[in-house]
């Protein structure tokens, strides 16, 4: 594989999985309804998991656009190749998020609430506070890629679960940061499955809420260029 169709592929795994446990525990008449953000956290866990295990030997599994940005600002990455990955990773997110819809479309025109609908696509706060929900995304993204880059530097190789200790740390964030906004973290998680939610002919959805849609693009690459600076600085 070229590093752009491992972006593509491992992102599109990612969100599909992803995407799909969301739908898995919101939609009407699944087998897993209603069974919770313990769920949800532990199935993205695996999705980058599954993901980062697809990518890491071509691409090295950004997956993220504020990983891909963060790294660059820090010297890690070249800027030359920035713009190939962040368009890997939107149209890879936007793939997934068509596949998991696939997956679950009986329950898609089966469900009629709105909110539900979209958030098995994007992520949206829990309390709308636009300037709050803007610091949880930037926080919750400067401690994963604070994170990552310790990770990185670490001498202990795990062999075919170097993965796991990534897919940890998003599980972590998860359960520790995600209530307030979802933990987007990553603006292609969101910002791909969001277009397709405005795409798809899905019946009862309402709107794409496009204006929450610049807080999970706009907090995570804050987030990972503070964790890039501060990291670059010690």
């Amino acid at each position: 594989m070229t590093p752009f169709i491992a972006e593509l592929t491992g992102t599109a795994v990612l969100i599909t999985l992803g995407s799909g446990v969301v739908a898995n525990v919101l939609l009407d008449k699944t087998k897993g309804n209603n069974s919770g953000l313990i769920v949800i956290a532990f199935a993205w866990a695996i999705a980058v998991f599954v993901g980062v295990y697809i990518s890491a030997d071509t691409s090295g599994a950004h997956l993220n656009p504020a990983v891909t940005i963060g790294l660059a600002v820090a010297g890690k990455f070249s800027w030359a190749e920035v713009p190939s990955y962040l368009l890997a990773q939107l149209m890879g997110a936007f793939i997934g998020a068509v596949l998991a819809w696939l997956t679950y479309k009986d329950h898609y025109d089966a469900t009629k609430d709105p909110s539900l609908l979209l958030a098995t696509f994007s992520t949206g706060p829990a309390i709308r506070n636009p300037l709050s929900n803007l610091i949880t995304e930037t926080l919750a993204t400067f401690v994963f890629m604070l994170s990552i880059f310790f990770i990185q530097k670490g001498e202990v190789r795990l062999g075919a679960l170097d993965a796991l200790p990534v897919s940890l740390l998003v599980l972590g964030i998860g359960l520790s940061m995600g209530g307030p906004t979802g933990y987007a973290i990553n603006p292609a998680r969101d910002l791909g499955p969001r277009i397709a939610h405005a795409m798809l002919p899905i019946p009862h959805k309402g709107g794409s809420d496009w204006k929450y849609a610049h807080i999970p693009v706009v907090g995570p690459v804050l987030g990972a260029v503070l964790a890039a600076l501060l990291y670059s600085w010690l």
